[in-house]
């Protein structure tokens, strides 16, 4: 067949059986078509399809050697124009209003999970097969501790819209605390990836960034709304590949990009449809570029145990953390489950997080497997645990700050 037969083959699965299994399936409630279409990505991968029909697989996604390129050059972008956009929507400005509290609460959150995820793996270090090629000892400690840490900003966006709390107090709250860790992740990411040997490149994109952001949020000042859009996308492209030409990650500078843009140089709603557009039209490519990336080579049976010890880690970290947090602020009785548990949504942010671990040798395909299926067993827990828990604690919703 010729690659263009094969390209849209490919692309007729990556559409057709996600979406049959969460209409027909009715999953919307403990997994929305997002964490469905993550769970094909896999399914699709070597470690599934590949094992159980290896002609079919073989003959879709390895026959002509042009497919997998042209699908993950579509990916790298839909996925930057995802982070760029996470980035826009943190609200800077009011993280700073309520710094205190939120910092003490974002901190919590995100500092107790890094360390019993840190913990973890230690444990993983004591067998072969885990740890990166190219990692050092705290890269990799440090990476699947963050990685159990994360909290995936959009992915939360529309769980809270689906149980109506978004635009609510404490919808707002959330928002809030989760903002501040997405950027400490990006962060952590950033100095995981520091190459001392090209540290001079580093600094120099860091210095010429901050150069041309003063520049650029003078020029969208300037603009009309219906130009900044392009703009922004020229912006994107540039940052992105600045932060890969230093050594950091094309990802690095597509979350710069954002987060140095204000969210009202836009129109709210645009914003959201663009975000809706892009999850619906090319972000189920990158699902399926992370699923082929998966694989069992040490073991089903470990990678799962593996999966499971990471996901405990996380869960319990994540909910520690936010009920420390709720003694010290003095919040109602059920406020802290209800915050900690949909502050485990870690399905997009992780999964790019750990992509990058994974492109830099930090971590094996055995690591990113576990971490893959924790962060979806995770994101598919917050929904069933949430939703009971808004029903008998209705106060909390409107609890204002």
């Amino acid at each position: 067949m010729a690659t263009s037969e094969l390209f849209l083959i490919a692309m007729l699965l990556i559409f057709t059986v996600p979406y049959l299994v969460w209409r027909i399936g009715k999953t919307d409630y403990y997994a929305p078509l997002v964490v469905v279409q993550i769970i094909a990505g896999i399914l699709l991968g070597p470690g599934v399809m590949g094992a159980i029909f290896p002609d079919y697989y073989q003959f879709i996604f390895k026959a002509d050697p042009k497919v997998m390129p042209a699908l993950n050059g579509i990916a790298q972008w839909a996925v930057m124009l995802f982070v760029m956009i996470a980035g826009i929507e943190l609200d800077l400005k009011k993280a700073w209003t309520h710094r205190t509290e939120g910092a003490l609460t974002a901190g919590l959150a995100l500092g107790v999970p890094l360390i019993f995820g840190s913990i973890a793996a230690l444990g993983m270090l004591m067998f072969p097969g885990w740890i990166g090629t190219a990692a050092r000892t705290w890269q990799f400690v440090v990476g699947v501790g963050m990685a159990c840490a994360v909290t995936a900003l959009p992915i939360l966006i529309l769980f809270m819209e689906k149980l109506e709390i978004l635009r609510q107090p404490l919808g707002q709250r959330i928002l809030r605390y989760a903002s501040l860790d997405d950027i400490a992740i990006w962060g952590v990411l950033a100095t995981i990836l520091m190459d001392w040997t090209r540290v001079g490149r580093q600094l120099g994109f860091l210095i010429g960034f901050a150069v041309a952001t003063y520049l650029y949020r003078r020029l969208m000042v300037w603009l009309e709304e219906r130009d900044r859009w392009y703009v922004a996308l020229i912006w994107l492209a540039a940052c992105g590949f600045a932060a890969d030409w230093s050594g950091l990650h094309f990802m690095v500078g597509a979350f710069l990009a954002g987060a140095v843009m204000d969210s009202d140089w836009f129109n709210q709603e645009k914003m959201d449809l663009m975000r809706h557009h892009v999850l619906l039209a090319i972000m189920p490519v990158f699902f399926l570029s992370t699923g082929l990336r998966t694989t069992w080579e040490v073991g089903g049976l470990t990678v799962f145990l593996a999966a499971a010890v990471l996901l405990v880690a996380s869960v319990s970290g994540k909910l520690a953390g936010i009920h420390i947090a709720g003694k010290l602020l003095k919040w109602e009785k059920g406020e802290a489950s209800i915050i900690g548990w949909l502050l485990q949504t870690k399905a997009l942010i992780m999964i790019i997080f750990v992509n990058i671990l994974l492109d830099k040798q930090i971590v094996t395909s055995a690591t990113f497997t576990a971490l893959l299926l924790m962060a979806i067993a995770s994101t598919m827990l917050s929904v069933p645990m949430v939703h009971p828990r808004l029903k008998k604690f209705r106060s909390v919703i409107f609890k204002s700050d």
